[in-house]
């Protein structure tokens, strides 16, 4: 069992809980959950310990939304995402400091956002063209893959496209929670091999499975309550919140 101080076992309850809630109602919680524990947890190691309960909630979303999912984009982004995690997995093997990837991954957010204003604000006819593009499937899949890879950081990457493609929010959360439970399954074998994910860290995901469930709970109640607008600008503040944590360091 990890040796953790009340103090930190309480934050990660509370991540458990934001990790339910970011899996069924607000996807972009999660960035909050990576910067939290990489600030209690070597942000290496954290990434590991993060992974199972990531794993849990997406097991809830994908039963819940299951008839929620737009398989035509999934499937298109499967070479790209296959590309990304690759590449992660590589820089993982030898990276010993997160902090560029942080900043980078920032910085790609930041921009994102600013397009998709951009586009709602202003309706430029090459601002509209880009989410149609087949090259936005090729750089954001690969992006995804990478930084799902990296950090568990790819939320608002992943926000940020379904938004940009105007999923409805039920088709949002239902295929955004399938491209997870994929990549995320996939994850843990590399991780395992990295000795990032262990019978320690596992036994201690399972203490946090009452309050992920919880979460999970509370994002399937207030999710209907939420109207569709209000819903995207919530998507793209958490996501500017989450990309300026990563962009100056608050993890």
């Amino acid at each position: 069992m990890l040796d953790l101080e009340i103090t930190q076992i309480t934050v990660v309850i509370l991540c458990a809980l934001l990790i339910g809630i970011s899996k069924t109602g607000i996807p972009t919680l999660g960035i909050f959950v990576v910067a939290i524990m990489a600030s209690i947890f070597p942000a290496r190691e954290s990434i590991g310990l993060v992974l199972p309960m990531l794993i849990i909630g997406d097991l809830i979303a994908v039963t819940y939304y299951r008839r929620n999912v737009n398989w035509k984009i999934l499937i298109s982004l499967i070479p790209w995402v296959l590309g990304g995690l690759a590449i992660g997995f590589s820089l993982l093997f030898f990276m010993t400091s997160s902090r560029p990837i942080e900043i980078i991954l920032g910085a790609i957010i930041l921009v994102m956002i600013a397009l998709q204003f951009s586009r709602e604000r202003w309706g430029a006819a090459w601002i509209k063209a880009i989410p149609h593009s087949k090259w936005f499937i090729v750089v954001m899949g690969t992006l995804a893959g990478f930084t799902t890879m990296v950090g568990n950081a790819a939320g608002p990457i992943m926000a940020l496209f379904l938004l940009a493609i105007a999923l409805p929010k039920k088709h949002f959360i239902g295929t955004g929670a399938w491209f997870f439970i994929s990549v995320n399954l996939l994850k843990v074998p590399m991780y395992g091999s990295l000795g990032l994910i262990t019978l320690d860290t596992l036994t201690f995901n399972a203490w946090m499975i009452p309050a992920i469930l919880i979460g999970t709970y509370i994002g399937i109640t207030f999710l209907p309550l939420i109207p569709q607008q209000k819903f995207n600008w919530i998507i793209l503040l958490l996501s500017f919140l989450g990309g300026m944590s990563l962009l100056i360091g608050l993890s």
